[in-house]
């Protein structure tokens, strides 16, 4: 689910927020900090699925509401309930770690219910959805369709639901594109996900090394930045540039299987997205000149670099 360059943003940002702590780290605070940015992630999937499930399942909630008028009519009587028992939607209602992470998490908690029994109701109103419950058959490329369309068309598209969605979740912005499509793996694959454990042990392992190093090396790193800053007064330079710079020199220095240009050309993009206009080239010029003098001083000790 997570890639390399998310668990970047999130040890920068990190490196970031501890920079403006008015105290002295404690021992441990640091790796705590980073892990409450992976389990905001974790949250948001969770909670993504969670209202999916609820959208779907809603369709017996609502027959019994409707047989339950006093005068109830034939179509109330007659409500179509047929993807509450989606064998998709099941699937994910059913997995283990799904139903952990509920208990865990409750995201009950945070559900918009008029908001989930809107959704419902476009839903209901749609041309996919009489396709859909116009058969009584089942099958697995129809169980996936109706979930894909209420997931990508009526929640994804709908205004209310991403504000909703932002106002409970800092970080939609930065882990969105990577949830949906973790979500799409799951609607194609159930079972692929695991919802208690998002973030392998490798990468968890990469993420707080890089962090542990920046932070723990931050003059030596700083050693090989500001000889390069000519006419820049460091105190001037970016905070997030700079965090971002010692990042790029920690990877060139300590992480000898990430070839240079990737990590060159992640933090470029990087600094792009979350930085100032003139950061992308900043800080691909000065990681650039660090990786040519490291190569001419034959500091660089990469894996890949020795094959070549």
């Amino acid at each position: 689910m997570i890639s390399r360059r998310n668990i970047r943003v999130k040890v920068m940002q990190t490196i970031y927020t501890l920079s403006t702590l008015d105290h002295q780290l404690k021992p441990g605070e640091p790796v705590k900090a980073l892990q409450k940015h992976f389990d905001q992630s974790k949250d948001l999937l969770l909670y993504l699925s969670f209202f999916l499930t609820e959208v779907a399942g809603y369709a017996e909630k609502d027959s019994y509401q409707r047989r339950s008028k006093h005068l109830p009519s034939a179509e109330d009587l007659n409500v179509n309930t047929k993807i509450a028992g989606n064998e998709l939607l099941w699937k994910i209602k059913e997995d283990l770690s799904f139903r952990q992470e509920v208990e865990r998490s409750k995201p009950e908690h945070r559900i918009d219910k008029d908001l989930v029994r809107k959704i419902y109701q476009q839903l209901t109103e749609s041309a996919e959805y009489k396709q859909y419950i116009s058969s009584n058959e089942r099958n697995g490329k129809s169980e996936k369709e109706i979930l894909d369309f209420i997931f990508r068309d009526l929640m994804l598209q709908n205004d209310s639901f991403i504000s909703h969605i932002e106002e409970n979740f800092i970080n939609w912005d930065d882990d969105g594109d990577m949830v949906i499509q973790t979500l799409d793996d799951l609607l194609q694959k159930p079972g692929s996900v695991n919802f208690s454990q998002t973030l392998p042990a490798d990468k968890w392992d990469f993420a707080k090394s890089l962090l542990t190093t920046v932070l723990e090396k931050g003059e030596h790193l700083e050693s090989f930045i500001i000889p390069r800053l000519k006419n820049w007064d460091p105190e001037r330079i970016a905070a997030l540039d700079m965090i971002i710079m010692k990042m790029g020199v920690a990877e060139f220095l300590y992480f000898e299987t990430i070839p240079p240009k990737v990590t060159i050309n992640e933090y470029i993009d990087i600094s792009k997205e979350y930085s100032t206009q003139q950061s992308g080239q900043f800080v691909n010029g000065i990681l650039d000149n660090i990786h040519k003098e490291l190569i001419r001083t034959n500091q660089l000790q990469k894996s890949d670099f020795k094959k070549a």
